[in-house]
């Protein structure tokens, strides 16, 4: 079956359309409440030019890439230009509750967030990992949203757009503080990640893809933990204060030190061994991680 080409919203304007809501009060920056919108016929998948930040509850029929993702709880999610929405054909399901906040690239222009929008890293996560919500959470975000709406509906002034922006960064700082909660209380789920990772690791540096392919990169180890290289990112700076590399670094530094150790092998042979093509790159990282050269890490070991 032929995929369907996502339909492209560019503006406010054309999500208000497209949801059957009145023309939009502010060109660049909106929000929906989604208990009022219609079912929108024939799309079955948005690609949004807008950042969007939706708050469910209710809904179970929203995907990103392949994978569904439960929306029974209250959960948050983000989308930065570019990224696709996929729903089923028929729109909105009924019953759902939430909202959708759609802010236009060019509403930040000149702004503090027109570059610090980027450093949220969640705007890249995939929405099957949504921030889960309690209400007291749920009420507060509730709460910045509708101070939004209420200034960009008010009669726009010189201060309206710093105001508004104000608000939008604490509703981004406050989100950074769910997520960095929820890596660490959602521990059987976060935990599971980082064993799949481990066994990853070592059956990547035990195999022969280390010497045909190479260091594993980020992208791939994200791949294949079926997680996002941001999701990735910021759950392991949460529970373990390394970054992806970092841990890739760390689990060949591993099986360097056992080479050096227990084989006969060049310093040359041990470096081609686990995917450099030169010498002078695997001694430098060594040196970094263990302040040895790997000549000397062999010869204190055997002294």
């Amino acid at each position: 079956m032929t995929p369907s080409i996502p339909h492209r919203i560019k503006s406010i304007t054309e999500i208000h359309r497209l949801l059957g809501f009145a023309k939009p009060h502010h060109p660049l920056i909106g929000l929906v409440d989604l208990a009022e919108a219609r079912a929108y016929t024939g799309v079955h998948s948005v690609l949004f030019e807008l950042y969007v930040v939706i708050l469910k509850k209710g809904c179970d029929k929203l995907r990103y890439g392949q994978q569904a993702f439960d929306f029974d709880e209250g959960v948050l999610a983000f989308l930065a230009p570019g990224q696709i929405l996929h729903g089923e054909e028929n729109g909105l399901p009924e019953q759902v509750e939430g909202w959708m906040l759609f802010i236009h690239p060019d509403f930040l222009w000149n702004t503090s967030l027109a570059t610090k929008i980027k450093q949220y890293a969640y705007f890249e996560y995939a929405t099957h990992e949504a921030l889960f919500l309690s209400d007291k959470e749920q009420t507060l975000l509730h709460g910045i949203v509708g101070t939004i709406k209420t200034e960009y509906e008010a009669n726009l002034d010189g201060f309206s757009q710093n105001i508004i922006v104000s608000h939008l960064e604490t509703l981004f700082n406050y989100a950074d503080r769910f997520y960095q909660r929820q890596f660490i209380t959602r521990k059987k789920s976060s935990h599971q990640v980082l064993d799949r990772l481990e066994s990853l690791l070592s059956d990547y540096f035990s195999s022969d893809e280390l010497l045909a392919n190479g260091l594993p990169t980020v992208h791939y180890i994200a791949d294949r933990l079926n997680v996002s290289p941001s999701y990735l990112r910021g759950l392991l700076k949460s529970l373990t204060g390394q970054s992806t590399q970092q841990l890739i670094h760390e689990k060949l530094i591993e099986r360097a030190k056992a080479e050096l150790s227990t084989t006969t092998l060049t310093v040359s042979e041990i470096a081609y061994k686990l995917g450099f093509e030169h010498l002078p790159s695997f001694s430098k990282l060594f040196k970094a991680k263990t302040k040895l050269s790997p000549i000397a890490f062999r010869q204190s070991f055997q002294s």
